[in-house]
């Protein structure tokens, strides 16, 4: 019975955390119970046990709680033991050098992409992507890049779970269509975003293998539709491929 409660406060904790991520300007522990439909007193324990130990934080004039930077040096620590990270940025930074664009390194995690590392080059662009921000695959061309090289049944899984939400009205959105481009992706080598993701954005992607040769990642150049004209995109594509072959490489891919 106490293991029993043990796992039980954990989970609510674990709970309570997912909850005060989501709120920018934190919550009260009366707005946790609430949503959570358990007392405030058992909120209360849970979040001064997580004060205490760092992962959260009580703002003094508005009593309201938010995570704590011990998130911020744990995910820090996390990055730093991804090799895939430390492997592949020498290549990033020579690809952000040429091209001058915004360079994004993605992982695949459960349907999702996760940026785990973003260059932003030397020209203006504004993108949604962060560090850590996760993003749909469907509609974006390292997604598409990850997608193509996962067994047919994962890819159906996941447009099952995830869906098709049109991000913007050149998004693809019907499952035989979206089949046919991830068909022509792996003979290519290659996938774009031609704004599906983001009004004004086009990007060139390629995937990243690890040492049994299992797609984990993708490397993409992202720009303003001005500058990622047809024929640039055109240009990029033997040097992006060249760079998902080098990172590859040195993660054991032959």
């Amino acid at each position: 019975m106490e293991r029993e409660n043990m796992v039980k406060s954990v989970s609510r904790a674990l709970d309570i955390i997912e909850i005060v991520s989501s709120e920018k300007d934190g919550l009260g522990v009366t707005e946790i119970a609430k949503q959570m439909d358990i007392n405030k007193s058992s909120v209360y324990r849970i979040l001064s046990t997580l004060v205490q130990y760092g992962y959260m934080e009580q703002d003094e004039e508005t009593s309201r709680y938010k995570l704590g930077y011990k998130f911020l040096e744990m995910s820090s620590k996390l990055l730093e033991s991804i090799d895939l990270r430390k492997e592949a940025r020498p290549f990033l930074q020579e690809l952000e050098k040429e091209t001058n664009e915004v360079i994004h390194l993605v992982v695949y995690d459960q349907g999702e992409v996760i940026y785990i590392e973003k260059l932003e080059g030397t020209e203006t662009l504004r993108m949604h992507s962060k560090v850590g921000k996760r993003a749909p695959m469907h509609c974006t061309a390292v997604g598409k890049a990850i997608l193509a090289h996962l067994p047919s049944n994962v890819v159906l899984d996941i447009l099952e779970r995830k869906g098709m939400p049109r991000h913007t009205d050149k998004t693809i959105t019907d499952q035989d269509e979206f089949l046919k481009e991830l068909s022509q992706v792996r003979q290519k080598g290659y996938a774009l975003d031609l704004e599906e993701n983001e009004y004004g954005i086009r990007c060139i992607a390629v995937p990243i293998f690890d040492h049994v040769g299992k797609v984990i990642a993708a490397v993409s150049v992202s720009g303003p539709t001005i500058r990622m004209t047809d024929e640039r995109i055109e240009q990029l594509q033997a040097r992006m491929l060249q760079i998902g072959k080098q990172i590859s490489a040195r993660l054991g891919y032959v």
